[in-house]
């Protein structure tokens, strides 16, 4: 099935009342697995990179990837930039194909993060291209500088924040972090709020180390995209791991690396299970 852009999968989600798992990939085997893990849990879901994971393997080369990959899969997905610093990193995705991008101006002020995002906004909408964007900086690898008390979105400033952007969906600040080394202390209350006022559906990043019945909870408050990166890669990485300790000598990088894709597959199917209240 070809790829989908994502207010397309969002209509998909809400017809069959499931939030969306956005898997972060880095290389090939990340990516199928990624696919894999979509079309064994019959969930829609977004396979997407970040540019500090782009400078291994390049725009073009994952879209090739996905794209190549399409046809032998049955459920929606679509391909998404996460994390876009620049309106290069915007423009070198959509040029490659990619069908969803977020643009992250979080750190600027109010004003500034606006001007920012309606630039990237107006030329991805061009393109058909759906965006995101964010308001309220995410604590962790993303932003290791905030103060926590200044990091959640004020909802006072969510409505004009999407509607002078003209953002599809908005990534939030509710006590959620980047990473596995600093703990989440996840604000549903504080969700509520930005929900009510929120034209958009919203975005949670960080989803790695809250719990799933935590992360279902937030699902009446129009959250509808999950991002999980660190629990994948480190199911990836521990499986390269394992095999080396169960043969020092091992030279079959096939083998392990195909390992580590079903590692992936495994972790990443009961994660987008999971999310939606569902056990696998």
């Amino acid at each position: 099935m070809p790829l989908v852009d994502t207010n397309t999968l969002v209509r998909i989600a809400k017809k069959n009342d499931v939030m969306l798992p956005a898997f972060n990939t880095t290389n090939l085997e990340m990516t199928l697995a990624i696919m894999d893990a979509f079309e064994r849990a019959g969930i829609p879901g977004i396979v997407q990179i970040a540019p500090t994971n782009v400078r291994l393997s390049d725009y073009d080369y994952i879209s090739t990837i996905a794209h190549m990959a399409e046809e032998h899969y049955t459920v929606p997905m679509a391909l998404h930039l996460d994390h876009g610093k620049t309106l290069d990193d915007v423009r070198r995705a959509v040029q490659a194909g990619f069908t969803s991008v977020m643009i992250d101006g979080a750190s600027l002020p109010f004003e500034e993060n606006i001007r920012f995002s309606r630039q990237a906004i107006d030329f991805c909408h061009c393109s058909g291209v759906p965006v995101e964007a964010e308001l309220g900086a995410i604590r962790g690898k993303e932003d290791d500088h905030v103060a926590e008390a200044d990091c959640k979105t004020d909802p006072s400033q969510v409505s004009e924040f999407v509607e002078r952007t003209g953002c599809d969906l908005l990534a939030v600040s509710i006590g959620n972090v980047h990473g596995l080394e600093e703990k989440p202390k996840i604000d549903l209350k504080h969700l509520e709020k930005i929900a009510a006022v929120s034209p958009c559906p919203l975005v949670l990043h960080g989803g790695s180390g809250i719990p799933y019945k935590t992360i279902y909870a937030m699902k009446p408050f129009n959250m509808i995209k999950i991002n999980i990166a660190s629990d994948l890669r480190r199911a990836f990485i521990a499986a390269v791991a394992d095999a080396q300790r169960a043969n020092p000598n091992e030279t079959n990088l096939a083998r392990v690396l195909m390992a580590a894709r079903a590692s992936v597959t495994h972790v990443a199917y009961k994660t987008a299970l999971a999310i939606n209240g569902i056990t696998a």
